[in-house]
């Protein structure tokens, strides 16, 4: 089949032939077939199906094993891919064939785990070949995947908050696209004096160059956890805006293009298919999904039914966004962009595609397009490829410019404002993408292809590693005030964040707080954070419940969070100021919205609810993995005092926001301090006991456990007249015992000889503090978050229905 097209940047048209063999040979006969069939001369290479999965296995032990190299440098995997893949038609021929020999090559295919031996490679056909269909195969399953991939993009992306980005947000997302793209015009002007200032295909290069991408943003700061951060926002906030601007150019780019070639009245035709697709997505198509997302049955195999319904319209979006003279790869991101965010419907889609298409599908797509990178283009170097590297790079250097001076212009720190310019001019891979398209619809020469793809590269090799040594928002949370209990005034308000996860853990923070002194002298100012993990969405959400500015659903993620705090606000009036607040996040990244508003409100004390859950008989009722690490990041990171609040044993019951007990059920609540001496956490934990003594409804106990002879670590001075001091200013007010203990099974011992006799037990947490009290049962702690003496009463050889306050003192880290 002989073809004609026009050369890149010519007037002459060439002419190329294509074989195609029929039928197709796609499913190699397999073991017994090679073996019986002595005639049998072909390679079993030229089957696609073991053809793809060889090559599969093969890049894919090479990139991970590159990526296990670079990875600790903060590079994305997809460096990996492209720096790999221009080397794997080489190493693949090198590693499975021997030319001028017979060879065996034994290999595990993932479907049929068959064993298959070579029969004769001395016409031998490569594993990786551009002459012929080795690549083929590999590039439609790289493109299908890429597709998926600008589907979820689209159903990430939540396309109202352009509008609620904030001025600073809107003038980074536009400007960072349109000066870059006015510079490389100009640069084109300069070296093509004779050409139109807007030509069409040097401008649809030029927004090539000064594009920016969502997608790859979002990844970036995903990869360097930096999402959650004021950095962090700002640049997804702006991204959104950009990518929006550089969809319309794109769009715009592709209809001036087009004129050229077929005229203006077609090109207005367009334009008219245009805004009728744009009217029936926006109109008809978002609010049916919507009507259908809204009916979903919760308990039911209709959401089956939704999900494959949707997979049916991403199958036929390509060909009918074509019919509406639009480019075939916009309709899967336009149908994503249709899709609400978040639960139900969007969640799903992510969670059931997304781990497939970003660890299989995504990968070959890099693959291929590095495969197509030939270096050896470069000896061949045209005028109009200077000119347009030299225009490319002007536009990055402009792009890194713009946002530079506008961050400063914003006030933003030095260090802070050269990592948002570094952010904002990352490449990755949906400008792979867009080149290779480009490369294949002869926009762009093979030199030219192979120079933009390198540049991505360096661009993305470069950037993480800056971005990661510019920026570190752990800076802001060197608190060099002192906002603990301990130094907080008796009858100063005391500002306290509790955060929730689950129904359960609202009903444990309002009993703790109920118990807290409630009076006009001894106030509680209190911020509540319902974390959610981020799901079906790409932007993390921060919801003041108070004002409602960023709530961007009907639903509320919260309704009865707030209900449950409000009613408890209601029981204790003039006492407790109330707001509450929900962060939606990724949970490796959750303490970055804890910390954030710890610092803003001047918390002097984080409550955080612990990751274990027992029922009254000892068995664990449930137990999350995610929290604990969020805790433990909350210990290192907090700007203030840290409690880990863990709850009593309870019978099997489904409990409920709605009905928060009521202060006067506490007439009789039993609550002991275990103090050891010699550390803040412990004082700490004295400083709140002192604040509920104030109560005469509560009994509280402070037992001193106390080594006995004196046998263990010497006090520091300081230490032993900071304990003495506080011990005195208690000792008239509350219960004082004092109990000597020689080691950790005493102490064992004593604790599980009181545990009935108490509803609540405050302790410091004293991590890596050695004791005689505790000599022996360090090496039993499960859970080093929560201490010795914690991880003791929280074990599964208590039974009792009691809680434990686990408390450290703010830790006064060096920047």
């Amino acid at each position: 089949m002989a073809l004609r097209n026009l050369a890149p940047n010519s007037s002459y048209w060439y002419t190329g032939e294509v074989c195609l063999k029929f039928p197709p040979k796609i499913v190699s006969p397999g073991l017994p077939a090679l073996l019986l069939d002595k005639r049998r001369k072909s390679d079993f290479i030229d089957y696609s199906a073991p053809r793809l999965q060889l090559q599969t296995i093969l890049f894919y032990v090479l990139t991970q094993a590159t990526h296990m190299l670079l990875k600790n440098l903060g590079l994305p995997l997809f460096v990996s891919q492209i720096l790999v893949s221009p080397r794997l038609p080489s190493i693949a021929n090198k590693l499975f064939f021997a030319s001028n020999a017979r060879a065996l090559s034994i290999f595990f295919l993932m479907q049929a785990g068959l064993i298959l031996r070579i029969p004769n490679v001395g016409n031998y056909r490569y594993l990786f070949n551009n002459s012929d269909d080795s690549i083929l195969v590999l590039g439609a399953v790289g493109g299908l995947g890429y597709l998926f991939f600008l589907f979820l993009s689209g159903v990430k992306m939540d396309v109202s908050l352009t509008f609620k980005s904030g001025k600073k947000a809107v003038y980074i997302g536009f400007l960072t696209v349109l000066v870059p793209l006015l510079a490389c015009l100009i640069t084109n002007k300069v070296f093509h004096p004779e050409d139109y200032f807007f030509n069409t295909n040097k401008f649809f290069l030029a927004v090539s160059y000064a594009g920016t991408s969502f997608p790859v943003i979002h990844n970036l700061l995903s990869e360097l956890k930096i999402l959650n951060s004021e950095l962090g926002r700002l640049g997804l906030s702006a991204a959104l805006v950009g990518d929006m601007v550089t969809l319309v150019l794109t769009i715009f780019s592709l209809w001036m293009k087009e004129h050229g070639e077929i005229g203006t009245k077609r090109v207005l035709q367009d334009v008219g298919w245009a805004i009728l697709f744009l009217a029936v997505v926006v109109f008809v198509l978002r609010p049916g999904i919507k009507w259908m997302v809204k009916h979903i049955p919760k308990t039911s195999q209709k959401k089956d039914i939704c999900f494959y319904l949707v997979i049916l319209a991403f199958m036929l979006s390509p060909p009918i966004t074509k019919q509406f003279h639009l480019h075939a790869k916009f309709g899967p991101f336009i149908l994503g962009l249709v899709i609400p965010d978040g639960p139900p419907l969007g969640s799903a889609l992510v969670e059931k595609l997304d781990p497939i298409i970003s660890g299989f599908f995504l990968p070959i797509f890099a693959t291929t397009c590095g495969i197509r990178v030939d270096p050896s283009s470069f000896k061949k170097i045209s005028t109009f490829l200077i000119n347009q590297s030299i225009g490319a790079v002007v536009t990055v250097v402009v792009k890194f410019g713009v946002s530079l001076a506008l961050a400063m212009f914003c006030k933003m720190p030095m260090r802070d404002s050269l990592a948002l310019a570094f952010v904002m001019k990352s490449k990755g891979i949906v400008e792979i993408g867009y080149y290779s398209s480009m490369s294949d619809n002869m926009v762009i020469s093979k030199p030219h292809y192979a120079f933009l793809i390198y540049m991505s590269t360096l661009i993305a090799i470069i950037v993480p590693i800056l971005v990661k040594w510019l920026y570190d928002p752990s800076r802001k949370y060197l608190c060099f005030q002192k906002r603990t209990i301990m130094n907080s005034k008796p009858n100063q308000e005391l500002r306290v964040l509790g955060c929730v996860h689950v129904p359960g853990n609202v009903n444990s923070i309002i009993n703790l707080l109920n118990v807290c002194c409630l009076t006009r002298e001894s106030s509680l100012a209190l911020d509540v954070l319902h974390l959610v993990k981020l799901s079906g969405r790409a932007t993390p959400l921060f919801i003041a419940h108070e004002k409602q500015e960023l709530m961007t659903s009907d639903d509320s993620y919260s309704e009865n969070v707030v209900i449950a705090f409000k009613q408890f606000e209601r029981h204790n009036a003039e006492v407790v100021s109330l707001n509450v607040f929900t962060a939606v996040s990724p949970p490796n990244l959750m303490y970055e919205d804890i910390c954030n508003l710890a610092i803003e409100h001047s918390t002097c004390f984080i409550l955080l609810p612990f990751h274990r859950r027992w029922y009254i008989d000892g068995s664990i009722e449930s137990e999350d993995q995610t929290i604990r690490s969020l805790n433990c990041d909350i210990l290192k990171m907090a700007p203030c005092s840290v409690g880990i609040l863990v709850e009593g044993r309870r019978k099997v019951s489904f409990s409920t926001f709605r009905d928060p007990p009521s202060s006067q059920s506490y007439s009789s609540y039993n609550i002991a301090v275990i103090f050891m001496g010699g550390g803040k956490d412990d004082r700490e934990a004295l400083a709140l006991a002192k604040r509920i003594s104030q109560d005469e409804s509560i009994s509280l106990t402070v037992i001193h456990l106390k080594a006995k002879n004196s046998i263990g670590t010497i006090l520091d001075e300081n230490d032993r007249a900071l304990d003495d001091e506080m011990l005195s200013a208690i000792k008239g007010s509350m219960r004082y015992l004092e109990e000597q203990v020689s080691d950790g099974p005493e102490t064992l011992d004593f604790l599980r000889s009181i545990v009935e006799d108490y509803q609540l037990f405050i302790v410091g947490r004293r991590y890596k503090y050695e004791d005689p009290q505790t000599s022996g049962l360090e090496h039993w702690c499960e859970f080093e978050e929560i201490g010795i003496i914690g991880d003791v009463l929280s074990s599964s050889y208590f039974i009792g229905n009691y809680s434990v306050l686990i408390v450290q003192q703010q830790h006064q880290r060096n920047s």
